[in-house]
């Protein structure tokens, strides 16, 4: 094995929260290796599709046959991959895992991860949240609370840009917003109507997304979003944020940032007699080669999944289970959202009414249930909230027309009538038996052993699912829509793209992997920031909790590296 120069800091990865833990330290002054084990992808001149039309395309921007046997796990997703975007998708012929129980595992990997494809919904957790756990006696107690993560928040959402609406809500709190986006006249109108019809704090608003609205702001090197929706082919105009546009140039404005992509990681070297990681082991995905680089600090930020397989992997005489695994709670916990479930309906009226562009947005419906003696439910614990579009149907209507000619043409341009839209996103509790292993049989094309998942939804979230149906058919009818319809598509964990845990966060090496500040407990210049360190999930997206964990944690590094903490 070659045994590279020494840095002051390695991040593992480059995805939302690789790039900030790179760009924190690198602004620090700490030499900083960021390896990331697929390709490079640069800002701009590497979104081969950023400016295609739907007639760009054979396929109508389809999958082929061949396609969709290469992405046959990427697809269970149903938006994507699709042919503008597969390009930032994994090949699941080539990145095989074991389903023990079924677990849809959304990947990309590339430099920018799935920074490139979030569906970049901002929210902050509450201190509803933080104490779930503890209150309800389910898993452990996080070891932070929402004061200790609030500035960090302040700090991301000031420096992505993320527009939205503040509500005073406790559950929801508020941040710091770029002009909202506006609703359609159809959303505007199941907001009114649910103030008005229900009395449990039901709120219906814009998306808290991370795009730049205003025009006067000051973006360096980014813009203002210009209402493409083309956002998962990478943006040009760094009108939403991802790794690219915004925190790897301003690591590597630093000059302190060392970029290396096609580099697999694959084990944390560590020292039993300073009782530190002095490094990490990586295979060069296209030569094979094996090269070991040094550094004072580790910073794991590889994705959920793959940080714990890491982790898993780092074997030693003092970690026979892996990497301060002295709680076997390394690989448990697995959680994700629910997802692919919610109600249709369609709006009579507001035919003379139209919208502007094509919002990379819609509306939010923030958690109502469970958050006191009122809006309790019985028979299972946490909550949800929905996310959802109001639009005008297109032409494909015409189609069952018997008209031609002028008469057909003229039905073509006309919108059709107005439908809308909600999906449900519910809270998934911690279960220790939903975890993740190493396969002790099945190899990658580079012989490291491939994860296997035996994660699958329990009685409280079965429960949940019913009532996440029937509350938006509530809302629905209540707001005079037509034709309202539950839905419930097939779907396991994963599919919701927010995969969490494996490597928690508490009080104690005796329950858990790292500590408040993300470190390993017994290995403490290893930091794991990315979606491994979460104790329990909430019902919101995760990023942004992620990158002002991430944010807060490289500061901690900074300062305890500065004071000779890992010397």
């Amino acid at each position: 094995m070659n045994t590279e120069d020494q840095y002051d800091a390695i991040v593992v990865g480059t995805g939302i929260s690789g790039g900030w833990a790179a760009k924190e330290l690198c602004e620090n002054g700490l030499k900083t290796l960021v390896l990331e084990r697929g390709r490079m992808v640069k800002h701009v001149q590497d979104y081969p599709t950023m400016n295609d039309d739907p007639w760009d395309y054979d396929l109508k921007g389809e999958l082929s046959k061949d396609d969709k046997k290469k992405y046959h796990v990427q697809n269970r997703v149903g938006w994507a991959p699709k042919e503008d975007n597969k390009h930032f998708f994994v090949n699941d012929l080539e990145h095989p895992y074991v389903e023990t129980k079924r677990f849809d595992w959304i990947r990309g990997y590339q430099v920018g991860g799935r920074s490139l494809t979030w569906g970049r919904q901002s929210y902050r957790w509450s201190d509803i949240d933080f104490e779930a756990n503890k209150k309800e006696g389910i898993s452990i107690d996080w070891p932070v609370r929402y004061k200790d993560i609030s500035p960090w928040y302040d700090k991301v959402e000031e420096y992505i840009g993320v527009s939205g609406e503040n509500l005073g809500l406790r559950q929801l709190p508020d941040g710091k917003y770029q002009p909202a986006m506006q609703l359609n006249c159809v959303e505007k109108d199941l907001k009114k109507a649910v103030s008005e019809k229900f009395d449990d704090g039901r709120v219906v608003t814009i998306g808290r997304t991370a795009h730049i609205t205003d025009p006067n702001a000051n973006f360096e090197n980014r813009g203002v979003c210009q209402n493409r929706n083309r956002c998962s082919r990478g943006c040009p105009f760094g009108g939403y944020f991802s790794s690219n546009s915004s925190t790897l140039p301003a690591a590597e404005r630093t000059g302190n940032m060392t970029l290396r992509a096609n580099s697999i990681v694959y084990e944390i070297s560590y020292d039993d007699v300073t009782k530190k990681a002095t490094g990490v082991k990586v295979i060069d995905a296209e030569t094979n080669e094996k090269i070991e680089f040094k550094a004072k600090v580790i910073f794991l930020c590889a994705s959920a999944m793959a940080s714990v397989g890491i982790l898993l992997q780092s074997k030693s005489a003092r970690f026979p289970n892996g990497l301060g695994n002295d709680s076997d709670a390394l690989g448990r916990g697995i959680m994700d959202h629910h997802y692919k479930l919610g109600a249709t309906a369609k709006v009579d009226g507001y035919l003379d009414k139209y919208y502007k562009g094509r919002r990379a947005n819609g509306f939010y419906i923030p958690r109502f249930v469970n958050l006191d003696a009122a809006t309790k439910r019985e028979g299972y614990l946490r909550g949800f909230g929905y996310q959802g579009t109001a639009s005008r149907q297109d032409w494909s209507a015409a189609v069952a027309e018997m008209g031609y000619g002028k008469a057909l043409k003229e039905e073509i341009l006309k919108p059709g009538q107005w439908q809308i839209g909600v999906t449900g996103f519910g809270e998934f509790l911690p279960y220790d038996d939903n975890r993740v292993t190493l396969s002790p049989t099945e190899k990658d094309k580079w012989g490291l052993p491939q994860l296997a998942f035996d994660v699958e939804f329990k009685e409280n979230e079965y429960r949940m699912r019913e009532d996440i149906k029937k509350e938006i058919v509530d809302m629905f009818k209540k707001a005079g829509f037509k034709d309202v319809n539950s839905y419930e598509e097939s779907s396991g964990p994963g599919l919701g793209i927010h995969e969490m845990g494996g490597a928690r966060m508490g009080h104690s090496a005796k329950t858990s992997i790292l500590n408040k500040h993300n470190q390993v407990h017994t290995v403490p210049n290893v930091y794991v920031t990315d979606g491994a360190f979460m104790t329990s999930s909430s019902c919101v997206n995760p990023s942004l909790t992620y990158m002002a964990f991430t944010a807060r944690a490289a500061n901690h590094a900074a300062a305890a590296f500065k004071a000779g903490t890992f010397s």
